[in-house]
């Protein structure tokens, strides 16, 4: 059966279309959120200036310039000196503008503000020299980077205080942002996830505002020149590799408004367009740091990390779990076996009552290929058991769990998956599932949507950019679907595979996957690999009295298991919405500023 050719992932003009419609959609719930939960009002923004006086650490705002607007370069000014946190000072080195106006607006804040300390430098360096000269200013105990035409929320640096205070021993701080535009006006909101390693090797989502520890900056050797327009992801992806995972703290409030206008990369990323190739590079250089065998390529906007294989491909166990059906049978087997290109992997089919003629003749065909293992098992349907009892069979050093209902679409979708899952602290590796019509099924599961957990991005098409592209980007997860599912075999073991006992149908990958993170593993959505899935059509839906009331049981142990954790998932963000699977704005979001801020 031949492989569905795949359309290319990005159509740069369908996919800016789609994100203006988006944005029009979206604006006007923005606008309305900014105002009940975003901003503090004027009562409480002089209520915490006054807890805020004259405490807390020295925070340094670094801001090269280079012939910026002069209007915007005073808004950039005033919202730092404008902060609510009162220990900062606003370090500013001029890349030899050509614009004297540039100079004379900054003496003249200046002589005005004795928090500005501020260079000329003699000859344009471009922006990494121009930012390391701002940083030879900087005495703070932290660093934070601005841009010269954006803007900081004035409760900013207050809000990386108060973060500050609660993880002392943080490295890196960073926070959620917007876009504004030249009328002020704020839209296209990124809410982002908690430290995300993986994704920041697809893009760079820390972004804005970013602040790191002084002395973190100086270990690392500041900015580093050839990485211009990267030249921050380079110095983050630096900084991180000397950092545990507790030390990146997120704070879950817009604190930076992106300026939006011609020549910026908020409204034209293709603007810069050395900036993707030192984006490669800055990845390249980290992998190669932590000695990762890789190769990173640009996948439209954002990156591919390419993993490498091991010289011996280690063995994978397949398991498929099947009853009648034999349309469903064939569509997934056949593909799998005819098109598959790693070359050292068994498929383990167990066979859970069959009694199709039609599929019992498929079953026994398939059973003559010398990769294929057959397995008798009528017992009543039990996911989790009738997997780990398979899994006793399996000689694979890896297990890929895998429904019936999947069809294979790319001929490498087994080393691709692989590639991944032997990366160290790997603990299981998810697929992206579409439905027939291409749309998107999965895309990794976050924990909370519509109930205990759900599908983010259902039914958004292949190619769609929505949410920075996240669907099309390899990122952690919490839990990924065991549709197709791989993971070591020492990890499963080592957990007691799925949960027989209290999860036979429901939930019981996603209860997996929360325990394999508890053991201190990683849960990976890999995009790379795709299969079209056709959801419950081979078991049907929870429509009986007996399933509706299984489910209700399977629900409720989850909750009893797991608890707070389902509703705060590390993945997503609590101001988007639980109540649907679309990524979009909460309604009532989990964290307003004012209570954040007043903790």
């Amino acid at each position: 059966m031949p492989i569905i050719k795949i359309i290319s992932r990005w159509n740069h003009k369908r996919l800016e279309q789609r994100r203006q419609a988006r944005l029009k959609k979206l604006a006007p719930s923005y606008l309305r959120w900014v105002e009940d939960f975003g901003d503090l009002s004027a009562k409480q923004a002089a209520e915490l200036r006054v807890r805020c006086r004259d405490t807390g650490p020295l925070i340094s705002v670094v801001m090269p310039t280079y012939n910026p607007n002069i209007r915007h370069l005073r808004e950039a000014i005033d919202s730092v000196l404008g902060q609510i946190h009162g220990r900062v000072e606003l370090c500013i080195a001029d890349d030899a503008s050509t614009n004297p106006e540039v100079r004379a607006t900054i003496k003249a804040f200046a002589l005005r503000d004795s928090r500005i300390k501020f260079v000329f430098r003699e000859h344009n360096g471009h922006i990494s020299a121009a930012s390391n000269s701002a940083l030879e200013l900087a005495t703070g105990e932290f660093v934070a980077l601005l841009d010269q035409d954006d803007l900081l929320a004035n409760f900013a640096l207050a809000a990386v205080a108060r973060a500050i205070a609660d993880h002392p021993n943080a490295g890196l701080i960073y926070s959620d942002e917007d876009k504004i535009n030249d009328k002020g006006r704020r839209f296209d909101p990124h809410f982002k996830p908690e430290w995300n390693a993986v994704l920041l090797r697809s893009q760079n989502y820390i972004c804005h505002l970013a602040v790191i520890r002084r002395s973190l900056i100086n270990e690392v050797g500041g900015f580093r020149q050839g990485f211009e327009g990267s030249q921050d992801h380079d110095l983050i992806l630096r900084c991180t590799e000397k950092l545990q995972n507790s030390q990146v703290v997120h704070i879950p409030l817009v604190l930076y408004h992106w300026r939006m206008h011609e020549g910026s990369t908020a409204q034209n990323p293709d603007c810069k367009p050395y900036a993707q190739i030192n984006g490669c590079k800055a990845i390249q250089g980290h992998l190669d740091r932590l000695s990762v065998e890789a190769v990173v390529e640009k996948d439209g906007p954002f990156y591919r990390v390419h993993y490498a294989l091991p010289e011996v491909l280690p063995r994978v166990s397949i398991i498929l779990l099947t009853r009648d059906r034999p349309e469903l049978l064939r569509k997934c087997v056949q593909p799998l076996l005819d098109s598959t290109k790693y070359d050292n992997f068994e498929l383990i089919i167990v066979d859970n009552g069959t009694v199709d003629v039609d599929a019992l003749g498929l079953l026994n065909g398939f059973a003559d290929d010398p990769r294929v293992k057959l397995l008798r098992d009528a017992s009543p349907f039990n996911f989790s058991a009738l997997n780990n009892r398979a899994v006793q069979h399996a000689t694979g050093e890896y297990l890929c769990l895998m429904n019936n209902d999947i069809e294979v679409l790319q001929e490498h979708w087994l080393n691709e998956m692989v590639s991944v899952a032997v990366q160290p602290g790997v603990g299981a590796v998810g697929a992206r599932l579409f439905y027939p019509d291409e749309t998107i099924q999965h895309a990794g599961v976050m924990l909370g949507l519509t109930g205990i957990a759900g599908h983010p991005f259902k039914h958004q098409k292949r190619d769609d950019s929505h949410y920075m592209a996240r669907p099309q980007l390899m990122q952690e997860m919490s839990a990924v679907t065991a549709a197709c599912m791989l993971m070591p075999r020492h990890v499963y073991v080592q957990l007691g595979g799925l949960d027989e006992a209290n999860l036979a149908v429901a939930f019981n990958d996603v209860d997996l996957c929360l325990r394999i993170r508890e053991a201190g593993f990683r849960i990976v959505y890999d995009p790379y690999a795709e299969f079209v899935h056709h959801e419950s059509v081979s078991r049907g839906q929870e429509d009986t009295p007996e399933k509706s009331d299984r489910f209700q049981r399977e629900e409720r142990y989850m909750v009893q298991r797991w608890g707070k954790l389902l509703a705060c998932d590390p993945a997503y963000n609590p101001n988007l919405t639980l109540d649907e699977e679309s990524f979009s704005i909460a309604a009532q979001p989990r964290v307003r500023a004012h209570t954040w801020l007043a903790r």
